[in-house]
């Protein structure tokens, strides 16, 4: 088993995200997960991701404060504490945090080909 303690966990930066401060919790350098990462994403108020797609599926869990999910079709939808979603590969979407309040989110994705 490999633990990665909250105090320890490291920054990494999220390419097309403002305002986020995000830590890894496994995978990468955080343990030898090979399967997936975890992340845990801090969206200040105003922050988020533009809006971009992936070939890799994704999963949101909100952890404390709320964000809003918009797809490329322009859906949106808004995940308050404990809400979740599942993303698949190829889909467009933006992160908006448009409270007052941080928002929190963890992320579990699967490792890009050349990280595998």
């Amino acid at each position: 088993m490999e633990i990665t303690r909250f105090a320890d966990a490291r920054p990494y930066t999220a390419p097309k995200h403002h305002d986020m401060r995000g830590l890894r919790l496994q995978g990468f350098d955080a343990s030898g997960a090979r399967f997936a990462w975890t992340g845990l994403s801090h969206f200040l108020p105003g922050g988020g991701a533009e809006m971009d797609a992936s070939p890799l599926e994704k999963i949101y869990v909100v952890l404390d404060g709320a964000v809003t999910i918009e797809l490329g079709n322009g859906a949106t939808e808004r995940l308050g504490k404990f809400d979740s979603c599942f993303i698949p590969g190829g889909e467009a979407r933006a992160i908006r945090n448009e409270g007052n309040a941080v928002a929190s989110m963890l992320v579990v994705m699967p490792y890009p080909e050349a990280a595998a």
